[in-house]
């Protein structure tokens, strides 16, 4: 780690999306036992329709609870926001793993799944945009750009640390016993980050903590910087549609329209994701010497001129070129994920930061993000073209590039 970073700074910041990604990984890895346990036995499609709607609810919930923990975090500090956020988190988390089933409880089950995933959204709304600002505030400030990719990084490892989690439960357990119980231990897991991340973040000092001020910061956020959220959310919509694309849809789309077999997409998918946490650590620490503006655009104009060939690639029969063209989405996501974060501290007034950053960026998460695999599902089947959602790239790519042309660079100014 670079010196001037303190280490376990990085480690309260980031711990919270390890936990939160965590979660969201586990969940779909075990949709289909969930569905099983916790909704009516009738028709085993409607189970995981159902699963995965519950799962969609909690994502709807992002842009309530960015409002609500980016509130606290300017009205009542960084520190306390991220303390309530990963309690959120971890406590529903560790509910769902004890919650008894629909043969038990009866309705009250999927009731009370969709109540721990609504907390969950919440958090989740909150945790990855707040923990950024209070990353990138407390970091050096020449070390910015790292501070937030290495913040950011935490939600990649929590998705890498939960599908481990997942395939080492599948090849140690019996397939009953999991879809019986064993699905239950990686959320009882959950728990044990979740009172580690309090733990460092209750005895961490804070340097650059904000106070209340006289209007509350989402009323001033949205009467007063409405262009603000606009940029925000343009910044975040290639994020968006490109890494829900390439890193959750295609891992289906593999299995269903190229009929690969499902331990080789996710082996391929593991192996990209692995490569996207370095890229993001080196464009942090590259933004900081040459700016953030130089990497976003010339990942995004990477972006349009590779998104066709690379999405092509991908359809392959060789799975070495599928692996290759991967990559080379991982390394541009790596780039524009790793240089984004401190990008949009910077841009941000310190009084409402906390509280715009996250309405900015979970409008586009939750609402582009959380549509990107279905639109990409419904545009394949209305072109009858495979490589269709490569469009979806360079449309994305193409206004988040009209946003950032017009924004200042920002990596020189003091916050």
């Amino acid at each position: 780690m670079s010196q001037g970073i303190n280490k376990r700074m990085v480690a309260a910041g980031a711990i919270g999306n390890v936990l939160e990604w965590y979660d969201f990984a586990v969940y779909g890895y075990f949709a289909t036992s969930i569905g099983r346990v916790f909704f009516p036995k009738e028709d085993p499609i409607a189970q995981l329709l159902f699963a995965f709607g519950v799962f969609a609810i909690g994502y709807l919930m992002r842009p309530l609870g960015g409002m609500v923990i980016g509130n606290i975090g300017d009205r009542i500090g960084r520190k306390q926001a991220l303390s309530v956020s990963v309690a959120a988190m971890a406590i529903p988390t560790f509910i769902v793993g004890i919650l008894p089933g629909y043969d038990a409880i009866g309705l009250a089950a999927p009731i009370l799944l969709t109540i721990c995933r609504m907390l969950q959204g919440l958090s989740v709304g909150g945790e990855y945009t707040t923990s950024i600002v209070f990353m990138v505030e407390n970091a050096p400030s020449n070390k910015r750009g790292m501070a937030g990719a290495l913040a950011g990084s935490g939600a990649v490892l929590g998705i890498l640390l939960g599908s481990a989690t997942g395939t080492t439960l599948a090849a140690l357990m019996s397939p009953e016993n999991l879809n019986l119980w064993g699905w239950r231990i990686p959320f009882l897991l959950g728990l044990v980050i979740g009172i580690v991340g309090l733990l460092l973040r209750r005895n961490i000092e804070v340097k650059n903590e904000v106070t209340a001020d006289q209007k509350q910061p989402i009323i001033e956020t949205i009467e007063s910087y409405r262009p603000l959220l606009a940029r925000l959310a343009g910044l975040s919509l290639f994020n968006a549609v490109t890494f829900y694309l390439i890193f959750v849809y295609l891992v289906s789309w593999f299995q269903l329209a190229d009929k690969m077999r499902q331990e080789i997409s996710l082996e391929i998918n593991t192996i990209s994701m692995i490569i996207v946490i370095p890229i993001m650590i080196i464009a942090g620490a590259i933004s900081d010497r040459i700016g953030r503006k130089p990497l976003l655009i010339g990942t995004v104009i990477a972006a349009i001129l590779l998104a066709y060939p690379l999405f092509n690639g991908m359809h392959h029969p060789s799975e070495v070129l599928v692996q290759l063209c991967q990559l080379g989405f991982a390394v541009i996501i790596g780039i524009y994920i790793g240089s984004s974060p401190a990008f949009m501290v910077e841009t941000a007034p310190t009084h409402i930061r906390s509280t715009s950053i996250a309405l900015g960026y979970n409008l586009t998460l939750g609402i582009v993000g959380g549509l990107t695999p279905l639109t990409a599902t419904w545009l394949v089947h209305q072109t009858h073209s495979a490589v269709a959602p490569a469009f979806m790239i360079i449309v994305a790519a193409l206004l988040s590039l009209s946003t950032i042309l017009f924004m200042k660079e920002t990596y020189k100014q003091n916050l």
